[in-house]
């Protein structure tokens, strides 16, 4: 279970990484031009890249809450 987590984290992407494909994969699905299996696997992938972007700030803001309350 360690491993899978470990391993999972080890190919979650950067924020910046994250975003920057969520970028690339809403400029796809707005150019249009592909099959509907390509629409929904873009879809679902940039579903994920968004969970992921969500997480990455999710942990900033619970890091700066913490140092805020560290200070007081």
């Amino acid at each position: 279970m360690a491993e899978k987590k470990a391993a999972a984290a080890a190919e979650t992407p950067s924020y910046e990484a994250a975003r920057e494909e969520l970028v690339e994969v809403v400029r796809a699905l707005e150019a249009g031009g592909t099959t509907l299996e390509e629409s929904l696997a873009l879809w679902e992938r940039g579903e994920k890249l968004a969970t992921i972007c969500q997480d990455w700030l999710d942990g900033a803001r619970q890091r700066l809450d913490e140092a805020i309350g560290e200070d007081v």
